[in-house]
């Protein structure tokens, strides 16, 4: 197993240099829209070949994501963007950045997103623009935003390979402990973000009531286009509704690390080779983004959370 702590303490001493109003003055809150789209086109590009682990498409994507993670302004881990992981038929790899807290750098916020897809089935490439190019950019740009102008904790950002091959990039992240488990306060997972249609799910609260009231906040100050909701965490939902394992997020869960899960219902493109970036409309996920990132920086401001309710 791979252990990071010791170079994760010396990252975040070096970031104790800048004061953290320093920081937020000098880095607005939008998002780059123009480059937002534009890579979720590069990353959704029949060329990726649907991104699915092991494949050459998923190393083209990779290159792609670990350049930019190594330009955001982020920091690396041990040295490197890239975490390799095996399982017991494959292997993988995460790309990972640190953004040492303004405040604090031993209270971890770890922030998921899976840029992994189905591949090419049949002779038909499925890109995945929305599940999960979608996430996998908008975690680029917050990255970005982030390093520019520090949360008050430390922020883990990471995205994460083979999350449709049972979270494999997620649980790898855990299991090597990429920084100690006992530090990570909050996991915020992106999945499927773009194609909202007005209406963004934020999943969680209902196992970390605490969540609940922040989140509610940052809805009531949501963009009039875009309504942001919670639910779809409720053990014993009819089938599809309880999103609790459902992406990412439930390998945190399993841990007992709360969790906010941004997300979209399915669509009649989901799983499918229609999921495209010509089916996305650009104003809703520049909107989605820049929700979810006034929303990671309200959930930063109101650590600590309680445990969440057991499982």
């Amino acid at each position: 197993m791979i252990r990071y702590f010791a170079l994760f303490s010396f990252a975040g001493m070096a970031f104790m240099l800048s004061s953290p109003g320093e920081a937020r003055a000098q880095m607005p809150q939008e998002v780059d829209s123009v480059r937002l789209l534009s890579e979720l086109s590069i990353l959704a590009h029949d060329s990726m070949e649907g991104r699915s682990p092991g494949t050459p498409g998923s190393l083209r994507a990779r290159a792609f994501l670990e350049r930019a993670m190594a330009s955001s302004g982020t920091e690396s881990v041990q040295g490197s963007f890239r975490h390799v992981f095996e399982w017991q038929r494959g292997r993988g790899e995460n790309i990972v950045g640190l953004v040492p807290g303004a405040e604090t750098i031993d209270t971890v916020i770890v922030i998921t997103a899976h840029y992994d897809h189905l591949g090419i089935r049949d002779g038909q490439v499925f890109n995945g623009a929305d599940d999960n190019a979608s996430g996998s950019v908008a975690l680029l740009e917050i990255a970005r935003r982030l390093a520019a102008s520090p949360l008050r904790h430390t922020a883990l950002i990471a995205l994460v390979d083979a999350e449709e091959v049972g979270s494999r990039g997620a649980r790898a992240i855990l299991n090597d402990e990429l920084v100690p488990l006992e530090n990570i306060v909050l996991n915020v997972n992106l999945d499927m973000v773009s194609r909202t249609g007005g209406l963004l799910w934020a999943a969680g609260a209902y196992h970390t009531p605490a969540l609940r009231p922040v989140l509610s906040r940052v809805a009531a100050d949501a963009d009039e286009a875009l309504v942001l909701r919670q639910g779809h965490d409720r053990p014993g939902a009819p089938e599809g509704d309880d999103w609790t394992h459902s992406s990412d997020h439930s390998a945190f869960h399993s841990m007992g690390i709360p969790f906010v899960y941004f997300g979209v219902e399915d669509h009649e493109d989901y799983h499918r080779s229609t999921d495209d970036v010509e089916r996305v409309n650009p104003g809703q996920y520049v909107i989605a983004v820049r929700t979810i990132l006034r929303a990671i920086r309200a959930l930063d401001a109101a650590l600590p959370f309680g445990a969440p309710s057991p499982l």
